[in-house]
């Protein structure tokens, strides 16, 4: 017997979603979790231009499902054990606990989206959460320059001391007195889109103290799509 799907990826707006043709009658758009990838079923004879303009149309329903799942995701309280799932730069990882009496105690990651975290023998989730806390804080510490050398030429304000810090309710915040940034911890999960996004926010209130028409005009020049970042903020 020959096979009766086939299973391809298309990209629409950004979006990769799994392709399996099948002999069905209509199509079946579904979003998985934990991580919301998005499959679609469709019938054998649904061309291309077909099949985008309805995942196009869908486009807003498959976000709020992401979103949902997302929120889900990030409610349950993480156990740092072996499998589970941690975001970094906005990818899924599952986490592998790697006990090393020599080793550097560290978080890398590596090839098929894992995360190794080594550690000593007995660590308790204290002591891993640290580690990966540590893990996140260097990755932002390498990009936050860049970001800040990148933006300064084009806004013409300048940047004298910028920290990494865990807030409960800011993504960042500015001391324009001090012309010091500030950014969350956690945006070492989100997409550097996001990261970038919270660095110029905040390096606009040195042009700007408050989130006036005047702040958000300076938005749209530099970011033209930081609404729709906010929102994936959210």
């Amino acid at each position: 017997m020959g096979k009766t799907t086939k299973t391809s990826f298309l990209l629409v707006d950004d979006l990769k979603v799994e392709v399996v043709r099948k002999k069905i009658k209509n199509m079946n758009l579904s979003v998985h979790p934990p991580d919301g990838r998005v499959r679609i079923s469709v019938p054998k004879g649904v061309d291309e231009e077909t099949l985008r303009f309805f995942l196009t149309s869908r486009l807003p329903w498959i976000k709020k499902q992401q979103h949902r799942l997302e929120n889900q995701k990030q409610s349950i309280p993480k156990e740092y054990i072996a499998g589970e799932s941690h975001d970094v730069a906005g990818d899924s990882y599952s986490l592998n606990i790697i006990e090393e009496s020599k080793e550097k105690q560290r978080a890398e990651l590596r090839k098929g989206k894992q995360l190794d975290l080594y550690l000593r023998p007995g660590s308790d989730k204290n002591k891993r959460e640290q580690i990966l806390q540590g893990f996140y804080r260097e990755y932002l510490k390498e990009k936050i320059p860049e970001l800040i050398l990148k933006w300064e030429p084009v806004m013409g304000v300048k940047v004298e001391d910028w920290g990494v810090k865990r807030m409960k309710t800011r993504w960042g915040s500015c001391n324009i007195r001090d012309k010091r940034i500030w950014i969350n911890l956690d945006l070492g999960k989100k997409h550097p889109r996001c990261l970038e996004y919270i660095v110029v926010h905040e390096m606009v209130h040195l042009l700007e103290r408050y989130h006036n028409d005047r702040f958000k005009s300076y938005m749209d020049s530099f970011l033209p799509d930081w609404r729709s970042i906010k929102k994936e903020l959210k």
